[in-house]
């Protein structure tokens, strides 16, 4: 059976959490859905981002994959394994690599997007996941088995030392 989103169901304004340290990003983003009436809180890198998901406690969150101190992957790993499977994720990022959003999906990602996107597509995607119900009480747990890791990058995107 469907579960509606928290918000509905605490009868209050969504809260979106972005993530991001490119400003000139952030802050339009930040901007655009505050107009549409949604609480809105910028994080400007992964560390202050995991610091504040239980202050903010968001509904969806704008997370950017590449940031200095703790990359996106990161604070998706930390969201999920703090067993917060209720908040919806749209990955933002400037690389094209096809690992990085199989990886970011397996995380638990709702949606990927490439910089630079369009404001009106990213608008349309936090209205749909907003309103989206969650499939059922039990969500899947995190499966991160098959692609190795280092620093939160799949491994295979990380150069190795010759030996």
């Amino acid at each position: 059976m469907p579960i509606a989103p928290r918000w509905q169901t605490e009868n209050r304004t969504p809260r979106i959490l972005i993530v991001d340290d490119d400003f000139e990003i952030a802050d339009p983003v930040k901007f655009a859905l505050q107009k549409l009436g949604f609480e809105v809180t910028h994080a400007p890198d992964g560390n202050q981002g995991v610091a504040a998901i239980p202050i903010v406690d968001p509904d969806l969150m704008v997370l950017d994959m590449m940031m200095p101190g703790r990359s996106g992957f990161l604070v998706l790993e930390h969201l999920r394994t703090t067993k917060r499977d209720r908040v919806r994720v749209i990955m933002v990022t400037g690389n094209e690599g096809e690992r990085h959003q199989t990886y970011a999906r397996m995380l638990g990602a709702d949606d990927y997007m490439h910089k630079p996107f369009s404001m009106d597509r990213l608008v349309q995607r936090v209205q749909e996941l907003l309103a989206e119900p969650f499939a059922d009480g039990n969500p899947a747990d995190v499966e991160t088995v098959g692609i190795e890791t280092v620093g939160g990058e799949p491994a295979a995107n990380v150069q190795k030392d010759s030996e």
